[in-house]
């Protein structure tokens, strides 16, 4: 096959075939296809569009790349999680020992963050000893004691898509929503999960900045899924105001033991226990309310298991900022807005986050909130905390912040946390 013909088909708008999808996957993977010539397809997959068909082979073809794990042989039933990534968006530390609570094994394999949304991976090195990377083996002998792992995905999990991504994220073809389903798809269907629930972030925080676009996405990804057999559903969920009231990593791994003590932000456990449901209903248990386990201190158990299995102190003393800088309210008032990507940027800013992969992240750096959105705030009252190591970065952060609150006489309509459902 040539690669050229592959190209002017999709900018003609034509349909690959599955041949044509198999064969080009295979030679990019292996380097036959170069880089230009993959982001001239990428870029007409971006205009043009895919059908579903053609999704679901990409994705197939992805998947064949490397290995697929199966967790077939555990004592329980497997459910994992997927978020597109927001800012305050540490779910995923309380969600994963509250599922495992019930009987239900959580294989989480997580990432690092790269611009204003946080990594999972990022904030679990926030404790003390705690290590991303497991073998296979390891994963699977936790999953089948504890009930729950958080780590590393492998190297041999979709290989193709971890050299399409780095491609599309330097050359501007990031948004095509097929390739972002697929390549979000490949490694959660490989990775061997009976069940998934997708967590869609929708607003101005999120990658998703309105509601059509993240449903289209989410229905994407829910068929790839169920073609693949894996019990999938989306929730669509707003990412216009930050998640909880931090952003960093040791900051959100502290609010996230709150929630399993029983405490923490009313949204963030609004939403934990949300997924939670969907996640034990998809693995067959829907009768289940997992809400009293962050009560009742089980919950937390399997957390410090979980923490102490991979090399973690759970007691440990998370680390602080040296330094830190307060905003204040300008004016009395409701506030109307809370601008999570003000926010999420300001923490990349600060050190929480990283430009390119390789750049390494401040455990300490972030955002505190002190009011949240539909709040009541006096003059001078305290808004934010900056986090940081080195005070050189507020100057930055603080341009960021400039117009993210917005302030009214009258309290704002409040939007739900969820504001739909995708399932077929």
């Amino acid at each position: 096959m040539d690669v050229v013909d592959l190209i002017r088909t999709k900018r003609d708008g034509g349909t690959l075939s599955p041949e044509q999808i198999d064969w080009v996957i295979d030679a990019y993977t292996n380097g036959t296809v170069a880089d230009y010539q993959m982001s001239a397809l990428a870029m007409a997959i971006l205009i043009r569009g895919m059908d579903r068909e053609e999704i679901s082979r990409w994705t197939a073809a992805m998947i064949a790349s490397g290995e697929r794990m199966d967790f077939s042989r555990l004592r329980w039933p497997t459910a994992d999680k997927h978020s597109t990534g927001g800012v305050g968006d540490k779910i995923t530390l309380p969600l994963a020992p509250l599922v495992a609570v019930f009987d239900v094994a959580v294989p989480q394999l997580s990432g690092r963050g790269l611009g204003h949304t946080g990594g999972t991976l990022d904030k679990l090195e926030a404790i003390p000893g705690w290590r991303a990377d497991l073998t296979n083996e390891q994963m699977f002998e936790q999953l089948n004691t504890i009930g729950a792992v958080i780590c590393a995905a492998g190297s041999g999990l979709a290989p193709a898509d971890k050299k399409l991504y780095a491609l599309r994220d330097t050359t501007g073809t990031v948004e095509a929503i097929p390739l972002i389903a697929s390549s979000i798809m490949s490694k959660k269907i490989a990775e061997g999960t009976g069940a998934l629930v997708l967590d869609v972030k929708v607003g101005s925080g999120a990658f998703m900045k309105n509601l059509d676009n993240a449903r289209s996405l989410a229905e994407t990804m829910v068929d790839l899924g169920r073609d693949a057999d894996v019990n999938t559903v989306a929730l669509l969920t707003n990412m216009d105001t930050p998640l909880g009231l931090t952003a960093g990593n040791a900051l959100e791994v502290r609010e996230s033991v709150e929630v399993l003590a029983g405490g923490g932000p009313a949204d963030v456990v609004e939403l934990t226990v949300a997924l939670a449901k969907e996640m034990l209903s998809a693995a067959g248990k829907p009768d289940v309310d997992p809400a009293p386990a962050l009560q009742d201190g089980r919950a937390m158990d399997v957390w410090r298991r979980m923490i102490s299995a991979q090399g973690g102190d759970p007691d440990a003393p998370l680390p602080a900022a040296e330094h830190t800088h307060t905003v204040t309210a300008e004016q009395d008032g409701y506030l109307t807005r809370m601008d999570a990507l003000g926010v999420g940027v300001a923490a990349w800013r600060l050190g929480a986050g990283r430009a390119r992969k390789e750049d390494q992240v401040q455990a300490v750096a972030g955002v505190e909130l002190h009011a949240k959105r539909g709040d009541h705030v006096s003059r001078g009252q305290q808004l934010f905390t900056l986090h940081t190591a080195t005070p050189e970065r507020f100057e930055r952060a603080l341009e960021s912040l400039r117009g993210a609150v917005a302030y009214a006489d009258q309290p704002p309509q409040v939007d739900p946390i969820i504001l739909g459902r995708v399932s077929r």
